[in-house]
């Protein structure tokens, strides 16, 4: 979309208001698969879920591609928008459940890290087909990305179903049998069955009624905590202008004075590049440093470069120089975003969420992160005519700044902490 709308602007006459509501719509119509996300992994399997999504994120860049109106636009954003909700917390589950515990860490961190080498590739898609006329760049744009769709397609044939879904099914010998494959021996393998049949034929002390009820009417102080945690780390990775950036950075390096479309697709591929290096940071080193250190110095990070990129666009001088230092501003500020609120923010709030409250947990942080990420990138233009573009982004660092102190006096570290030791942790 960072690209395209360049283009979807010039060829179908768009408003400033029906781009910033095509770009940002998607993370509001994909609260609906992501509420319906549990249900269906239940339903049809981890692995089967993962096909559903993978049918609706193949039809969605096909339909935008051959799209010839706002509304056949953001018919498609939304089938789109279907896929990313199924996929954006199945993958998780189907990650946790299939990965053995001496790499669960690692490969969990990869998730966040794909999804960065995903933006890259877009934007270079972008660049790549920039040249082309206008009415034929954006949608091939969208075409190509039927591609990996069709790769995951492929890929899942040798994909074995999570054998925690096979053994809720009764199937205990398929679950072993995908156990041997994916554990470090046939050893641990036993011991993860019997960890999971116990599990699962444990009588369930709560239905889904009773853990909302304990999660937002009545919840003990513990989880309260817990709570705002997992909502205000969500809240704060969103309201600090992630998207913004990802989503206009094109608009914001015109703003800083680059007139060339081919020039402004470049500087996005630096921003996906740096993105997606600096994303490894935080997977080599949570464990080693901690969740806390990190956090912060991210946070403090985004704040200094939001700052600094507001300085630089409100300086009102358009050249080389200003150019320059605004690209500057926002490579650092990704770099700053990916070495800890990126990557970690899902990570921190799974670990400290009570088994018995994590899914429907896991749920409503995502819902918190998506309705304001929704509620930045469809107000993010607008906001610019309101208040300057340079006071979007001195807004977006006064919420870092914050994000900061919440940070330093709410997060305790969780690094070296087993899951069950996070309810004494959160009891003080």
């Amino acid at each position: 979309m960072s690209g395209a709308q360049l283009f979807i602007r010039e060829d179908l006459g768009l408003s400033d208001a029906q781009i910033e509501v095509l770009a940002g719509s998607i993370n509001v119509s994909m609260l609906v698969s992501i509420l319906a996300a549990g249900w269906a992994a239940d339903l049809l399997g981890r692995r089967g879920t993962l096909v559903l999504a993978n049918a609706f994120l193949m039809a969605g860049p096909l339909a935008m591609s051959l799209g010839g109106s706002y509304a056949t636009l953001m018919a498609a954003r939304f089938v789109t928008s279907i896929g990313s909700g199924f996929s954006i917390v199945v993958t998780s589950v189907y990650n946790a459940e299939i990965s053995p515990a001496s790499t669960r860490g690692l490969l969990s961190s990869f998730l966040d890290m794909f999804i960065s080498v995903g933006l890259l590739l877009s934007y270079v898609s972008n660049y790549a087909f920039a040249g082309l006329p206008v009415h034929l760049g954006w949608r091939i744009m969208y075409a190509v990305g039927v591609l990996p769709p069709v790769f995951l397609g492929v890929g899942v044939l040798a994909m074995p179903e999570s054998p925690r879904w096979l053994a809720m099914r009764g199937r205990h010998a398929d679950a072993r049998a995908v156990l041997v494959r994916t554990s470090d021996s046939p050893a641990e393998a036993d011991l993860r069955l019997e960890e999971i049949k116990k599990a699962v034929e444990e009588p369930q002390v709560s239905d889904g009624g009773s853990v909302w009820k304990e999660l937002l009417v009545r919840p003990t102080a513990s989880v309260r905590r817990i709570l705002i945690c997992v909502a205000g780390i969500h809240f704060f990775q969103q309201a600090s202008g992630i998207d913004a950036i990802v989503l206009y950075s094109p608009l914001v390096f015109k703003k800083a004075g680059m007139s060339s479309n081919g020039a402004i697709l470049g500087a996005t591929v630096a921003v996906g590049v740096v993105k997606a290096c600096f994303v490894l940071v935080a997977t080599l080193f949570s464990d080693r440093l901690g969740r806390r250190p990190l956090l912060l110095t991210s946070t403090a990070g985004v704040a200094a470069t939001m700052t600094s990129l507001g300085i630089t666009l409100s300086a009102g001088v358009t050249s080389t120089a200003s150019a320059a230092a605004s690209v500057a501003s926002v490579l650092a500020f990704v770099a700053a975003f990916s070495v800890g609120f990126g990557p970690l923010a899902g990570t921190y709030s799974a670990e400290i969420m009570p088994l018995r409250l994590r899914a429907q947990g896991a749920s409503l942080g995502m819902a918190v992160n998506r309705l304001t990420c929704g509620l930045v990138s469809m107000t993010f233009i607008s906001l610019a005519d309101a208040i300057t573009m340079p006071g979007c982004f001195f807004l977006y660092a006064g919420v870092a700044a914050v994000a900061c102190v919440f940070v330093y006096a709410r997060l305790p570290e969780t690094r070296g902490r087993s899951l069950e030791d996070m309810d004494v942790l959160f009891a003080k």
